[in-house]
């Protein structure tokens, strides 16, 4: 296949839906202003709503209304955007959307297909059936991708039989943050970490993702999915792979993603026999977050619900590099604070030369890489406590911390979709999930859910406001460890 070239038309499915009015658009007009779309290219929305191009303009032009102030930046969008109402199973208006892809193409064309997931495949057989595919094409599709491995088998195998594998973009939009950028720099570009980056240093790792909202209005696709299925398997798996696999030959798509399947397929299974020894699900229940009183989870979805709004993982990855140690994920709804963070703590020092107190005041080094609501770096150490030692040396924790905020003040934060688009647009799939990537995380989650149904584990009750249920805070504590709050 000849090499991508950057995109002359954008055609994007469901151009008036919430991802489009809140990240979608917002990203192009913060890549307009910034001089980094192709010259030229041209962006058509379509979705189900019977617009034409002034009533999308107007769309368009509300949803940025708080993004900047950038008149020329706003003018130079709109010169760009073109619009076509079309239904996927309405052959008419999809030969009119058809006709006008041809019309404004110039070059490449990129489709993202911001829609529910279970259109993909119809949809990319609609543009096939009116010859819009082909040579010079590819598409985006927004993860998860199916609600188990059959179904996302089912809709890549559609998918497929329109686009090449090289020309589908899945998108997991935690690999567009740039804390998460920052962890592969950490790894890969410094010679300090990589030497100590195995279990022989490194004694357990946590990932977690706490969230302090609950359903907003997404409660019928939330109750069908759960917090497995729409964080674990969508994007905790992601920063898990980004942590443990082996350092790439280049930075390109191919040995990146090559990496990445080896962590997955290593990650030893969790099944009926495990289940309830390494996992922990929870619901919340009313109560208080941030001092404000919130319903609880069957309050919100408006019907009894055996969901789980919250889930424990303790895994393992059985590889030489990490035999031995273990990954603890969680996520929740309803929590006290909003946070993403991983956090790697390093084995204790094998001998403590220092009797006494300053014995007892050793604690194991840590590096906590945070990818929200702020992105920072920081490395506990020991440090010795000021003083005169007459009875003897004292130690205390001090963290090297570097903020991104105040390192790179003068330099503006990039939202996740910005340099997604700018991939996908370019032709470069590094930040992409491939397919057999999917299949593997999903088979690794189908296990877990298999399990919990076979032993018929239901969901604990937390109070909103609160870390989960109390049952979470003893799945690392049976090791010796406890959860980094």
């Amino acid at each position: 296949m000849p090499p991508s070239r950057p995109a002359s038309l954008l055609t994007l499915f469901g151009a008036t839906g919430d991802l489009a009015r809140r990240m979608l658009l917002p990203s192009l007009y913060d890549l307009e202003a910034d001089g980094l779309l192709p010259a030229g290219m041209r962006i058509l929305g379509t979705a189900r709503s019977e617009l034409d191009r002034e009533g999308f303009i107007n769309l368009v032009t509300a949803s940025l209304k708080d993004v900047r102030n950038d008149d020329a930046a706003l003018r130079g969008l709109i010169e760009r955007l073109d619009y076509r109402a079309a239904g996927i199973d309405d052959a008419a208006s999809m030969q009119a959307l058809a006709e006008a892809i041809t019309a404004l193409r110039s070059g490449d064309v990129l489709y993202h297909l911001s829609t529910a997931p279970k259109f993909y495949g119809a949809a990319c057989q609609a543009l096939a059936a009116h010859g819009v595919n082909g040579e010079g094409t590819r598409v985006m599709l927004e993860k998860p991708i199916g609600s188990d491995l059959a179904s996302s088998n089912a809709i890549n195998d559609a998918v497929a039989g329109v686009f090449d594998e090289d020309c589908i973009y899945r998108v997991d939009h935690y690999l567009g943050k740039e804390g998460v950028q920052n962890l592969i720099a950490l790894r890969f570009g410094n010679s300090m970490f990589e030497p100590l980056w195995n279990a022989r240093h490194i004694e357990q790792v946590q990932i977690t993702v706490g969230e302090t909202v609950g359903v907003e209005g997404r409660g019928d696709y939330y109750d069908e999915s759960g917090a497995l299925r729409d964080m674990i398997q969508n994007h905790m798996l992601q920063l898990l792979c980004l942590v443990a696999m082996e350092p790439p030959a280049r930075f390109d798509p191919a040995a990146v993603r090559n990496e990445k399947i080896k962590v997955l397929r290593s990650l030893r299974p969790i099944g009926r026999d495990e289940v309830a020894a390494e996992s922990v699900i929870g619901q919340y229940s009313a109560g208080a977050v941030g001092g404000v009183a919130v319903p609880g989870y069957v309050e919100e979805v408006g019907r009894p619900s055996g969901t789980e709004t919250f889930v424990a993982l303790r895994a393992h990855v059985d590889n030489w590099r990490w035999s031995g140690v273990p990954f603890y994920l969680r996520t929740g709804k309803r929590m006290p604070a909003r946070s993403t963070e991983i956090y790697i703590q390093f084995r204790k020092v094998p001998y403590s030369i220092f009797g006494g107190a300053a014995a007892a005041d050793m604690q194991p080094n840590g590096l906590l890489i945070r990818l929200q609501p702020e992105e920072r770096i920081g490395l506990t150490l020991m440090s010795k406590t000021p003083g005169l030692d007459r009875n003897g040396l004292r130690l205390s924790q001090v963290v090297l911390d570097l903020d991104f905020h105040q390192e790179f003040a003068s330099t503006r934060k990039r939202v996740a979709y910005e340099r997604l688009y700018l991939d996908a647009i370019e032709g470069n799939g590094t930040l992409f999930v491939r397919r057999d990537e999917t299949e593997a995380a999903w088979a690794w989650i189908d296990a877990i859910a298999a399990g919990w149904r076979a032993t018929g584990m239901t969901p604990r009750p937390y109070q909103a406001g609160t870390c989960g249920p109390a049952a979470a805070v003893t799945l690392p504590d049976r090791r010796g460890h406890a959860w980094r709050e």
